[in-house]
Formats: C-alpha cells, structure tokens, sequence
C-alpha cells in the first residue's frame, strides 16, 4: 500500500512535468499573459500579501497546533499538528526535488512581456508557494473535514496560486503542478498515518491479548 500510494503520486507530477514541457506551453503562456497583462494594479498589494502570507502560515498553523496540544497534554490536537507538520514539510521537499529535477525557467526570464511584481528563486515548476499553500489547507481540512473548515482554507489557497500567476512569476501548469504536491502530500501522509495507526492497534491487539 505504500509503495502504491508513493507510486502514483510520482507518476501523476512527473506527467505534468512533461505536459508543460510539451505542446502544452503555447496555452501556458497564452494564459498567463492573459492574467498577468490584464491584471488590476489596485490589486496587486492584496495579491502580494496572498503570495507572502505563505511562510508565517504554514510555519505557524502546525507550531501553534502542536505546541498547544503539547501543554494542554491534548495528544489528539497535538497528532493533528504534528500531521499537518510533516505534511508541508513532505510537500516542500518534494517541491524543491521536482523543481531542480525539471528546472523549467521562470516565465519572466523567457518572455520579456511577462512582469515579475514578487521575489522568486530557483526553478519555476511546479509553484513552491502554492504546493505549501494546498499542502496546508488539505492537511488541515482532513484534520477538520467540515465544510465550514474547507471553504476559507481552500479559497485561501486558490488566491495563493492565482497571485503567483497574477505576479508574474508562475506559468498555471506550475501553480497546476503545485496543487497536485500539496494535495498530493497530504492525501499520502493520511493514508500512511492511517496504515501505521492500524498497524500500531493490531500490535496491541496482539500483545495484550488474554489468550496469551
């Protein structure tokens, strides 16, 4: 089970590094220009605190979460914590290898047209910030799967992707790209919890059976 789940989320990226390797990139391009050309320069300040609101966020949710189920002695909140933790960690890793893997360059380097209104390093596919952005709203959501819960943190996200777009330093097969890692990264780590927590209840199962 594990090697399957593992498996079909590394198909799945490496697809999409060869769609937007492909024929793929004129409707790439074509997108963005439509999107960073007719953006609004009202708001670009709101887009530009999407994009920067990332790192405190995704930092700060799982620090807060685990360290306040760590001092209320709360082990449920702080296994929610720590799940959401490793989450982003897994999606961020996997982000940073895929990004140097195919070492696509930045849309503004390539096409002189495009305009960069936000700091951006290394690679451009998939969007580091956007895999981070749905890497946390989905661990969060599967920690709360309430709709009430998935609304705001998803469309939180969603605004995380199209800022990147939106400033000039994405294509939307990277932003596409970053959705399936983080999405990605949380479904895998749930189902691996999932399997260990089973695992881990058979063995007590086991070793505190009366029959033994």
């Amino acid at each position: 089970m594990k090697g399957k789940v593992i498996g079909i989320f590394s198909w799945i990226v490496l697809l999409l590094g060869f769609i937007q390797l492909g024929s793929a990139q004129n409707l790439d391009i074509d997108l963005l220009r439509k999107i960073n050309g007719g953006r609004s320069a009202n708001l670009v300040p709101f887009f530009q605190g999407c994009s920067n609101s990332v790192t405190p966020m995704v930092i700060g949710v799982p620090v807060v979460m685990s360290a306040t189920g760590f001092l209320k002695h709360d082990t449920v909140l702080l296994g929610k914590g720590l799940f959401v933790g490793t989450t982003c960690i897994a999606a961020g890793v996997i982000a940073i290898g895929v990004k140097y893997a195919i070492n696509r360059p930045r849309p503004f380097t390539t096409y002189k047209d495009i305009v960069r209104l936000s700091e951006a390093g290394g690679p451009s596919f998939p969007s580091g910030h956007t895999s981070a952005a749905f890497s946390l709203a989905t661990g969060f959501w599967l920690d709360y799967p309430h709709w009430y819960v998935g609304v705001p943190v998803f469309t939180w996200a969603s605004l995380v992707g199209y800022s990147r777009m939106d400033l000039g330093v994405h294509y939307p097969s990277d932003v596409l790209g970053g959705i399936v890692v983080g999405v990605g990264s949380a479904w895998v780590n749930k189902k691996l919890t999932d399997w260990m927590q089973r695992k881990n209840d058979r063995a007590k199962k086991i070793l505190y059976s009366p029959h033994l």
